[in-house]
């Protein structure tokens, strides 16, 4: 086991590293911006090292300062956590070069599964079942208006370098195709660097369920249940749950053995999530794999009773899988709400700021997550999570009971937040009878059509 490591992060997840770190003893070094000089994780830390100004590209994505401060700082492995250089291929090679253990997959891993397009290949290849579209990049609006009328409208242009919503868009007919083509190839290229696109035939309405994987270097993969992510915006996550409540047990074991076939194909160590769409008719389909810690694996560690960030460091380390499939057993259910400094009634627009109270609720059956406290500053240039909040119980009825009355104690004065759209959400007949799908918040949440519930 690794005797000291560097965190690659900030917020809630720099601090849930450290606490997994704490029992497993082993000395955390963090780094910080100038922005975060009074983040709760630097207390926590052994040692705290300040790489740059409050901007991202300055900071946590600066690769040569995080290098130099983990030569300077003596460690032997950097967690990257999720969201800034977690799933950077060239960053885990940097580390691999500098003799320092990459708390995650290989880089070559990393890059293959990172372009989605070579993701669809690689799963096909692995006779898993992926949605209907191009068999590789489309380049330029003659192609996806081939690949279009080849698999029928609606189609979604996807960009291969994708994530989090952007260079993605949805196309009815011919004109809004070439429209479309050139509107994700602009964001992606911004956003990315890489305007590479792809074509997939539009899934209407469907259920968002991932697949929690773990994997060692002799080839050993396990699957810890499944996530529903359908409680969506934008193609944001807001609720996510487990297990899900609309797929039956065959299908969960159908999309467990797909996952596992494809993290084998793609020689996968660490931990991943494997993501599928479930159309109205039951069938599923893989859409991509995440190669890091998911925002939402927590769900998995609450019904599983499986730390992941602990077994992130024991397989990134050398060790083995400590467990079988067989072993693997989930107990009850588990919700969680994203807590985020956004105005609902605006659009979800980012509220940064003060905090002037921080309150978050506790009792039997939850969990919270976050970074904040009574006086800390929501940075305007980072993302604007306040922390998860998380429910768990012996059934779904109770989960949702328990999660109701910790929204209505948790208390956050100063910036706006999304508590109360997801008690309205909670209360909704649609998804308290697991009905919901990725078109559930648009449908009754947006906009000035948004319907009281």
């Amino acid at each position: 086991m690794f005797r000291r490591v560097l965190i690659a992060n900030r917020g809630e997840i720099a601090q849930r590293i450290i606490r997994a770190c704490r029992e497993l003893e082993i000395e955390c070094v963090a780094i910080y911006s100038e922005a975060d000089a009074d983040a709760l994780h630097l207390r926590q830390a052994d040692e705290t090292i300040c790489i740059g100004p409050a901007p991202g590209a300055k900071s946590y994505l600066n690769i040569p300062a995080i290098i130099s401060a983990a030569e300077i700082a003596d460690v032997e492995a950097i967690v990257p956590g999720y969201g800034f250089l977690a799933e950077n291929a060239h960053f885990a090679e940097v580390c691999r070069s500098c003799n320092i253990a990459f708390v995650g997959p290989d880089p070559e891993t990393i890059e293959a599964l990172g372009n989605k397009a070579n993701a669809r290949a690689m799963a096909l290849r692995a006779g898993v079942p992926v949605v209907p579209g191009s068999d590789g990049p489309v380049d330029d609006p003659d192609d996806a208006l081939r690949v279009a009328r080849e698999i029928g409208y609606p189609v979604m242009i996807k960009a291969s370098a994708g994530g989090g919503g952007r260079g993605m868009r949805i196309a009815s007919n011919d004109p809004s195709l070439v429209n479309s083509f050139h509107a994700a190839k602009a964001e992606a290229e911004g956003a990315f660097k890489d305007g590479t696109l792809y074509l997939e035939k539009f899934v209407e309405n469907p259920r968002h369920v991932e697949i929690q994987i773990l994997g060692d270097r002799n080839g050993d993969v396990v699957w810890l249940g499944e996530r529903d992510c359908s409680v969506q915006r934008r193609h944001q996550k807001l609720i996510e749950e487990a297990p899900s409540p609309s797929i039956r047990p065959e299908q969960r074991q159908a999309m467990g053995h797909a996952a596992v076939t494809i993290a084998k194909e793609a020689g996968y160590h660490n931990a991943g999530t494997v993501e599928f769409l479930l159309d109205k008719n039951g069938d599923f389909f893989f859409i991509e794999v995440n190669a890091r810690i998911q925002v939402e694996h927590t769900v998995t560690e609450m019904v599983t009773g499986i730390d992941l960030i602990q077994e992130q460091l024991r397989l990134a380390s050398g060790e083995n899988l400590r467990f079988k499939q067989d072993d693997i057993r989930v107990r009850g259910h588990a919700i969680e709400c994203r807590i985020n400094a956004e105005d609902p009634a605006r659009d979800f627009q980012p509220s940064p700021g003060k905090i002037d109270l921080f309150v978050p609720p506790g009792g039997p059956g939850v969990r919270v997550d976050s970074h904040c406290f009574s006086g800390y500053s929501i940075s305007a240039h980072y993302d604007s999570m306040i922390g998860k909040l998380l429910a768990h119980r012996r059934d779904r009825r109770s989960a949702i009971a328990t999660m109701l009355r910790a929204l209505q104690e948790f208390v956050v004065l100063g910036p706006k937040t999304t508590i109360p759209i997801h008690r309205r959400i909670l209360r909704h007949a649609d998804f308290r009878a697991g009905e919901h799908d990725t078109g559930f918040v648009e449908r009754y949440f947006s906009g000035p059509s948004e319907r009281s519930v």
